[in-house]
């Protein structure tokens, strides 16, 4: 008797209990609350980085700005209101655009996702709701994977028809300084954090760096920036004694990077650091770290970017 052939896809099987989280079995997975984290946030997992299997790699917020505005709205970190008392965002996974726009949904079980072959290559397809911002801003996101890149996932933002309008609809992966990345691999230079931010301390962020789409490596039409780390043994570090578990790095070194193949002539990529690890005061061991990476536009309904992380094996 032949043994059952391998899932193409983890996903929930539709239980009510069923953990919340989508992808490649062996490659790149993203995930939603309730599993462990903040709330607000997409979980990234990257099992084949050697990671134990709750073992975060990244996250990536959901950071609107409306028309005439100049702050982002924050899932992460903004009150929430259909759940008084809480801190971020609610966020619901749906098997359609039209399901993840119902806002004031509970969601009883996450969905499954949705397979298809797409010009003969099979994905999987998943959307996010997000609870609606105190700005007005009302998204939601699709989440895409492609069997022919198990270490990739596509990100699309979306805004509501109840939407006040967007300016910027920014997914940004938010915690670099975990992996301690601080090389940022542009067109013709890598630039360093400490390069941009020279004697940078304390426990907040430094300001943006912004780099333009002529700055940016190019890929036929695509648009790419990636980061990595600058330690030849990331593993061997001291910390402070204050450091908490979570912020010790393991598993392979990586390099994560953002592409869009059809970047708006305004395409900028953005960074900025951290001296301490996030909600702390533990000191990042090497100095500062890219902690925000990501790529901003003017907002384009559906605009797609592709976020990787892949083993470094420099």
């Amino acid at each position: 008797m032949r043994s059952p052939s391998p899932a193409r896809w983890l996903q929930p099987s539709g239980a009510v209990d069923d953990e919340p989280r989508w992808g490649h079995p062996d490659g790149l997975q993203i995930g939603i609350p309730p599993l462990p984290g903040p709330r607000g946030l997409l979980r990234v997992f990257a099992p084949y980085l050697d990671h134990p299997r709750e073992r975060l790699v990244n996250f990536v917020a959901v950071e609107p700005i409306v028309d005439g505005a100049t702050e982002r709205g924050f899932s992460e970190l903004e009150p929430s209101t259909l759940d008084p008392g809480e801190r971020g965002m609610r966020l619901w996974s749906a098997d359609s655009a039209e399901a993840a726009e119902a806002a004031e949904q509970r969601v009883e079980a996450p969905a499954r996702g949705v397979e298809a072959s797409v010009d003969g290559v099979e994905t999987l397809t998943v959307w996010i709701g997000v609870e609606r911002f105190d700005s007005g801003a009302d998204v939601k996101v699709r989440v895409r994977f492609r069997s022919d890149r198990p270490h990739e996932v596509e990100l699309a933002g979306f805004a509501n028809a109840a939407s006040a309008r967007l300016s910027h609809l920014i997914l940004t992966a938010t915690m670099g300084n975990w992996a301690r990345l601080r090389r940022l691999h542009l067109a013709d230079r890598d630039v360093t954090a400490a390069e941009l931010w020279p004697g940078f301390s304390g426990t907040g962020f430094a300001p943006h760096a912004r780099f333009p789409l002529s700055a940016l490596r190019r890929d036929g039409d695509a648009a790419v920036v990636t980061a990595t780390g600058d330690e030849l043994d990331p593993w061997s570090v001291s910390y402070s004694d204050d450091t908490a578990d979570h912020w010790r790095f393991l598993g392979a070194k990586t390099v994560q990077g953002w592409r869009t193949d059809d970047p708006h002539p305004e395409l900028e990529a953005l960074v900025n650091a951290r001296w301490s690890y996030w909600a702390s005061a533990s000191p990042i061991p090497g100095g500062p770290a890219y902690e925000n990476v990501e790529m901003v536009e003017p907002f384009r309904q559906g605009a797609a970017f592709r976020f990787s992380v892949e083993p470094d094996g420099a």
